[in-house]
């Protein structure tokens, strides 16, 4: 990660997610759903009632997945790090997140673990500002050092 580091940390609770392409997704959405339902309502008397309810659940089903893509994003809270992805979250304690990584050409951040494995963190991603997504993994790992094990008094 490069770029202009934060003199301090954002205060929390705070949300990073995807804005633009979350404005689109959802724009998307509403607009397919609407369109389908549309198309559904203007149909000749010759289509049958069950083809009109297929065509709306057709949209629904487009907008549905719309949606779901349209989900990522990263929340710090006091209590930790809540990392919603496409199909899956998990909530993370702070001393959890080793690390912080958003290298060139990677599509998001991922964040190293304390058991080994790293999660990617969808919400803070170049796509909408690369400049954006750097300062938002600067914050995070900012926050992560500040509350990880290393912010963390040692216990006897």
């Amino acid at each position: 990660m490069t770029g202009p580091v934060p003199s301090t940390p954002p205060a929390l609770p705070v949300t990073w997610l995807p804005r633009r392409s979350r404005a689109v997704l959802l724009t998307a959405s509403a607009v397919l759903a609407a369109v389908f339902v549309g198309m559904a309502l203007v149909l000749p008397p010759s289509w049958q009632l069950n083809d009109r309810v297929m065509l709306v659940m057709l949209g629904l089903c487009f907008s549905a997945v719309g949606l779901m893509l349209a989900r990522p994003r990263v929340v710090a809270s006091a209590e930790g790090v809540l990392v919603v992805n496409h199909l899956r979250s998990r909530q993370l304690a702070w001393a959890e997140i080793l690390r912080v990584n958003l290298r060139q050409g990677d599509p998001w951040a991922t964040l190293d673990l304390a058991d080994g494995t790293s999660l990617a963190a969808m919400g803070i991603q170049p796509g909408g500002g690369r400049e954006q997504a750097i300062r938002a993994a600067v914050q995070l790992r900012d926050l992560v050092e500040l509350h990880g094990a290393a912010g963390e008094p040692a216990h006897a």
